[in-house]
Protein backbone atom coordinates (compact mmCIF):
# COMPACT_ATOMS: atom_id res chain seq x y z
CA UNK A 1 0.00 0.00 0.00
CA UNK A 2 1.02 3.36 -0.81
CA UNK A 3 -0.06 6.82 -1.73
CA UNK A 4 -1.00 6.22 -4.98
CA UNK A 5 -1.62 2.54 -4.60
CA UNK A 6 -4.07 1.74 -1.39
CA UNK A 7 -5.44 -1.44 -2.68
CA UNK A 8 -1.61 -2.60 -3.85
CA UNK A 9 0.09 -2.97 -7.35
CA UNK A 10 -0.33 -5.85 -9.59
CA UNK A 11 2.29 -4.39 -12.03
CA UNK A 12 5.66 -5.66 -11.42
CA UNK A 13 8.44 -2.78 -10.49
CA UNK A 14 10.45 -1.00 -13.44
CA UNK A 15 13.86 -2.56 -13.56
CA UNK A 16 16.06 0.74 -13.76
CA UNK A 17 18.78 -1.49 -13.76
CA UNK A 18 18.23 -3.53 -16.96
CA UNK A 19 17.14 -0.14 -18.45
CA UNK A 20 21.05 0.84 -18.34
CA UNK A 21 22.43 -2.50 -19.39
CA UNK A 22 20.38 -2.28 -22.16
CA UNK A 23 22.77 0.52 -23.52
CA UNK A 24 25.51 -1.82 -23.69
CA UNK A 25 28.07 0.83 -22.34
CA UNK A 26 27.00 1.43 -18.83
CA UNK A 27 28.65 0.46 -15.79
CA UNK A 28 25.45 -1.33 -13.59
CA UNK A 29 25.08 -2.54 -10.26
CA UNK A 30 22.46 -3.38 -7.66
CA UNK A 31 23.77 -3.17 -3.85
CA UNK A 32 22.50 -4.09 -0.90
CA UNK A 33 25.39 -2.82 1.82
CA UNK A 34 23.07 -5.43 4.56
CA UNK A 35 22.94 -8.22 2.71
CA UNK A 36 26.66 -7.75 1.35
CA UNK A 37 29.15 -5.41 2.27
CA UNK A 38 32.24 -6.88 0.02
CA UNK A 39 29.81 -6.62 -2.92
CA UNK A 40 28.97 -3.00 -2.57
CA UNK A 41 32.70 -1.88 -2.08
CA UNK A 42 33.21 -4.12 -5.17
CA UNK A 43 30.63 -2.59 -6.99
CA UNK A 44 31.85 1.35 -5.95
CA UNK A 45 35.69 0.50 -6.83
CA UNK A 46 34.65 -0.83 -10.08
CA UNK A 47 31.94 1.52 -11.02
CA UNK A 48 34.59 4.30 -9.86
CA UNK A 49 37.37 2.92 -11.94
CA UNK A 50 34.96 2.34 -15.35
CA UNK A 51 35.77 4.72 -17.89
CA UNK A 52 32.22 5.92 -18.73
CA UNK A 53 29.22 6.18 -16.74
CA UNK A 54 28.07 4.12 -14.04
CA UNK A 55 24.79 3.61 -12.19
CA UNK A 56 25.10 1.88 -8.45
CA UNK A 57 20.98 0.56 -7.17
CA UNK A 58 21.14 0.90 -3.58
CA UNK A 59 18.71 -0.75 -1.38
CA UNK A 60 17.85 2.24 0.87
CA UNK A 61 15.14 1.46 3.46
CA UNK A 62 12.98 4.09 4.85
CA UNK A 63 10.57 4.98 7.40
CA UNK A 64 8.06 4.83 5.19
CA UNK A 65 8.31 1.17 4.64
CA UNK A 66 7.27 0.89 8.39
CA UNK A 67 9.37 -0.81 9.93
CA UNK A 68 11.80 0.10 12.92
CA UNK A 69 15.00 1.78 11.39
CA UNK A 70 16.97 -0.31 13.89
CA UNK A 71 16.60 -3.74 12.15
CA UNK A 72 17.11 -2.12 8.47
CA UNK A 73 20.56 -3.50 7.21
CA UNK A 74 18.26 -7.09 8.70
CA UNK A 75 15.53 -5.95 5.81
CA UNK A 76 17.88 -5.52 3.16
CA UNK A 77 19.42 -8.94 4.08
CA UNK A 78 15.88 -10.11 3.52
CA UNK A 79 15.25 -8.31 0.12
CA UNK A 80 18.19 -10.50 -1.14
CA UNK A 81 17.41 -13.25 0.47
CA UNK A 82 13.93 -13.77 -1.04
CA UNK A 83 15.22 -12.72 -4.44
CA UNK A 84 13.21 -9.50 -4.47
CA UNK A 85 16.62 -7.66 -4.63
CA UNK A 86 19.28 -9.60 -6.87
CA UNK A 87 22.73 -8.48 -6.67
CA UNK A 88 24.73 -7.85 -9.93
CA UNK A 89 27.54 -5.98 -11.76
CA UNK A 90 27.09 -5.32 -15.42
CA UNK A 91 30.25 -4.09 -16.71
CA UNK A 92 30.81 -3.64 -20.16
CA UNK A 93 34.36 -3.74 -20.23
CA UNK A 94 34.79 -7.32 -19.33
CA UNK A 95 33.19 -8.09 -22.86
CA UNK A 96 37.02 -6.72 -24.26
CA UNK A 97 38.31 -9.78 -22.13
CA UNK A 98 36.41 -12.24 -23.37
CA UNK A 99 34.27 -12.77 -19.98
CA UNK A 100 30.38 -12.32 -19.83
CA UNK A 101 29.85 -8.80 -18.40
CA UNK A 102 26.57 -9.37 -16.20
CA UNK A 103 27.81 -11.15 -12.79
CA UNK A 104 24.51 -12.11 -10.66
CA UNK A 105 26.25 -12.09 -7.35
CA UNK A 106 23.25 -13.56 -5.55
CA UNK A 107 22.47 -16.90 -4.71
CA UNK A 108 19.07 -18.10 -5.95
CA UNK A 109 16.16 -17.33 -3.39
CA UNK A 110 15.96 -19.13 0.44
CA UNK A 111 13.33 -17.13 1.96
CA UNK A 112 9.43 -16.70 0.84
CA UNK A 113 8.90 -13.79 -0.74
CA UNK A 114 6.35 -13.11 2.01
CA UNK A 115 8.99 -13.46 5.30
CA UNK A 116 10.00 -10.33 3.51
CA UNK A 117 7.60 -8.14 2.76
CA UNK A 118 5.14 -8.73 5.67
CA UNK A 119 7.86 -7.61 7.77
CA UNK A 120 7.05 -3.89 6.62
CA UNK A 121 4.12 -1.94 7.17
CA UNK A 122 3.27 -0.68 3.58
CA UNK A 123 2.82 -4.43 2.53
CA UNK A 124 0.95 -5.81 5.96
CA UNK A 125 -1.54 -3.42 5.91
CA UNK A 126 -2.54 -4.78 2.62
CA UNK A 127 -3.53 -8.27 4.39
CA UNK A 128 -5.25 -6.51 7.18
CA UNK A 129 -7.82 -4.15 4.55
CA UNK A 130 -7.66 -6.62 1.65
CA UNK A 131 -7.21 -9.88 2.58
CA UNK A 132 -8.01 -11.31 -0.46
CA UNK A 133 -5.93 -8.73 -3.30
CA UNK A 134 -3.09 -9.34 -0.35
CA UNK A 135 -3.07 -13.22 -1.80
CA UNK A 136 -3.46 -12.53 -5.18
CA UNK A 137 -0.74 -9.56 -5.35
CA UNK A 138 1.59 -11.96 -3.39
CA UNK A 139 1.11 -14.61 -5.73
CA UNK A 140 1.83 -12.56 -8.90
CA UNK A 141 4.90 -10.74 -6.83
CA UNK A 142 6.59 -14.37 -6.52
CA UNK A 143 5.83 -15.04 -10.00
CA UNK A 144 7.75 -11.75 -11.12
CA UNK A 145 10.68 -12.49 -8.25
CA UNK A 146 10.80 -16.04 -10.25
CA UNK A 147 11.01 -14.35 -13.29
CA UNK A 148 13.18 -11.93 -12.83
CA UNK A 149 16.08 -14.09 -11.22
CA UNK A 150 15.26 -16.89 -14.29
CA UNK A 151 16.35 -13.39 -16.53
CA UNK A 152 19.29 -12.85 -14.11
CA UNK A 153 20.98 -15.95 -14.06
CA UNK A 154 20.31 -16.75 -17.90
CA UNK A 155 22.63 -13.26 -18.35
CA UNK A 156 24.92 -14.91 -15.79
CA UNK A 157 25.11 -17.87 -17.33
CA UNK A 158 24.47 -17.64 -21.33
CA UNK A 159 26.29 -20.63 -22.41
CA UNK A 160 24.41 -22.68 -20.03
CA UNK A 161 20.72 -21.19 -20.36
CA UNK A 162 21.18 -20.28 -16.73
CA UNK A 163 20.57 -24.06 -15.33
CA UNK A 164 24.26 -24.88 -14.99
CA UNK A 165 24.35 -27.42 -17.50
CA UNK A 166 25.84 -26.75 -21.49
Amino acid sequence: MAKFAAAGKPLPKKDLGMLAVSYGNIYVARVAFGSSDAQTIRAFIEAEAYDGPSLILAYSHCIAHGFDLKYGLDQQKAAVASGYWPLFRYNPERVDQDLIPFQLDSRPPKIGLEEYIYREGRYKMLTQSHPDRADKLLKLAKEDVAELWETYNQLANPKTNGKGNA
